[in-house]
């Protein structure tokens, strides 16, 4: 059965729209296109 009282002590409040935004938007993140263009990068600088 589900103890309500460990679970509000577990709770933490989701961050508001402005926090998460600036949260996701400050990590520097690479995605698959920026690893394709350092490779194409390093193939073009390897070639010459």
């Amino acid at each position: 059965m589900i103890n309500f009282e460990e679970e509000l002590k577990k709770f933490h409040p989701s961050l508001e729209i402005d926090q998460a935004e600036e949260a996701i938007y400050n990590q520097d993140l690479t995605d698959m296109a920026d690893l394709l263009v350092n490779l194409i990068r390093e193939s073009q600088e390897e070639e010459q």
